[in-house]
């Protein structure tokens, strides 16, 4: 097959078109062609008058292809092998341990499973189904469970947010990810489009497809159930000691794949407590949400192609570097989505963004982060940078004396003066704000740094600095605080047996990136005798 790249299309084009052009980048009659298959879609909207779909597709032709090959055209290319080959082992002497059922233990467990080793994966959340529950009654102004929220349960984080899979992680397992989503149930546009989103409405039933296979073939899913403890004996891991509902048990184990996310804190503390297993503390980024109109950052992005069925709502991708050294940078873009309340400690403040898979909400929203350095924290220790984010996450809740988020225009923002009222843009945060000053929250640098960034990112885009704007904060949880060394093997240099994984282990940043990771951890795993 030939993998043909840089086919501009029409936003209307239909099969007969993207053959047509397949056929004009082949040099060849469209007769040849006796297979063709779309590859990748991006939106080109370089030119507002004339926005149109880049496109890449494989073609299998009536021979010839090698010929074909040997022009040297820099759009044709062989269409590379992705098949990702599972890995095998022997049994397992002891079952495996995963703690961690987002997106890396997830991916490691389902590979674990696969291969035969019957993984036990423990999740202190509650099951998809009613972990949504959970979180609606808290946005519907009930109380915050500390152990299923946004941030803990069935499916990760990334649940309750867009469902992106875009990534800037280059590694061909990216495929496999891909490839195990759709035959769960995500939508096929995700095996093509240049940046794919599953949605928050339907990320819970592939959530629950995969946990269903993982049962299916021996493994074992606890939820409701914490890690308390690992037990070490000669330098290495020979147990876990797990909580339920009050009760613990102890699971003895020489393998425990450590798959929480950026927010296990009482983990992080129990780790560094034990002496062996050395973290440090890492960079990461604070901020706030920033919503526009939907159709505003439409009509920024596409012109007169705003509104087109095939486009959808408009995305942005915004960083700039400031004298003080400091970056800010838009992360985690929901396009026709809203702003979600995503604590996950009494007494604190987390804001986090989603989308539906048709984006069709009033608003879009972004983080609007700046990144801190350890040295920013004013603190030592590994958790230091945990201390830091629990400090504004603490600050937001007293300013407003309840899961109310402080809300601010961005004009009242840039002016430093206190928000009293909203404008044309309404907030959408559950479980709902309060007009307030985000700089009695945010550290000085961050707050001064915001302003300049959303100035600037103003003049790339048009309207987003626009004064109705809205800021909802704090965001504090775009990535872990804290980095759990592994070395070559994956493995804690401190503690065999011990695999620091994914987006709490300070490893991967977002859905994506996290199943890989995952995998990577269970092929490490399976790799040793």
């Amino acid at each position: 097959m030939i993998r043909i790249t840089g086919l501009s299309l029409p936003l209307d084009y239909t099969g007969a078109d993207l053959r047509r052009a397949a056929a004009r980048a082949l040099r060849c009659d469209e007769a040849r062609i006796t297979s063709l298959a779309l590859v990748r879609r991006s939106v080109d909207a370089r030119k507002k008058d004339a926005v149109r779909f880049s496109v890449t597709a494989d073609a299998s032709l009536s021979g010839g292809e090698k010929k074909m090959l040997a022009r040297r055209d820099a759009k044709l290319s062989p269409v590379p092998d992705r098949t990702y080959r599972m890995p095998t082992a022997a049994p397992f002497a002891q079952r495996p341990v995963i703690v961690g059922f987002g997106p890396a233990g997830m991916f490691a467990g389902l590979l674990l499973a696969r291969a035969g080793q019957r993984p036990i994966i423990v999740e202190r959340g509650e099951p998809v189904e009613q972990r949504r529950e959970t979180v609606r009654r808290f946005w519907s102004g009930g109380a915050l469970d500390p152990d299923s929220n946004v941030q803990f349960g069935e499916g990760g984080a990334g649940t309750f947010s867009d469902g992106k899979l875009n990534t800037g992680t280059k590694d061909e397992r990216i495929f496999f990810v891909l490839r195990t989503f759709a035959e769960h149930g995500a939508p096929e546009e995700i095996l093509f489009d240049a940046k794919p989103h599953i949605g928050t409405d339907r990320l819970p039933a592939v959530v629950r497809s995969i946990r269903e296979e993982i049962l299916a073939l021996g493994g074992e899913i606890r939820f409701e159930t914490k890690l308390r403890d690992i037990l070490v004996r000669g330098g290495a891991v020979y147990g876990a000691v797990l909580e339920h509902k009050g009760r613990t048990e102890t699971v003895e184990t020489d393998r425990l794949l450590l798959a929480v996310g950026h927010s296990a804190r009482d983990t992080f503390e129990m780790l560094l407590g034990k002496g062996c297993v050395p973290l440090e503390p890492k960079p990461f980024s604070v901020g706030a949400r920033i919503e526009h109109l939907a159709n505003e950052i439409d009509r920024a992005q596409y012109g007169a192609f705003a509104g087109h069925p095939r486009l959808g709502a408009a995305d942005y991708r915004l960083a700039v570097h400031l004298p003080n050294g400091h970056g800010v940078y838009t992360f985690c873009m929901c396009p026709g989505g809203t702003v979600t309340g995503a604590s996950s400690e009494p007494g604190g403040i987390v804001t986090n963004g989603m989308s539906a898979f048709a984006r069709d909400g009033q608003n879009s929203n972004a983080a609007l982060l700046v990144d801190v350095r350890p040295e920013d924290f004013g603190g030592d220790g590994p958790l230091a940078g945990v201390a830091f984010q629990r400090g504004i996450e603490r600050a937001a809740y007293a300013l407003t004396e309840s899961y109310r988020a402080p809300a601010q225009r961005v004009e009242d923002f840039l002016a430093a003066r206190p928000g009293k009222t909203f404008g044309s843009v309404a907030p959408t945060y559950l479980p709902g704000v309060s007009p307030g000053d985000l700089r009695a929250v945010l550290p000085a640098y961050v707050a001064e740094s915001m302003a300049e960034g959303i100035r600037l990112m103003g003049r790339r885009l048009a309207g987003f600095d626009a004064p109705d704007a809205l800021l909802t904060g704090p965001e504090t949880r775009s990535s872990s605080p804290v980095r759990i060394l592994r070395d070559e093997r994956f493995q804690s240099p401190g503690l065999r047996g011990l695999y620091p994984c994914g987006e709490g282990a300070g490893y991967a940043g977002g859905i994506t990136s996290a199943a890989v990771d995952g995998i990577r951890c269970a092929e490490a795993m399976l790799r040793e005798p």
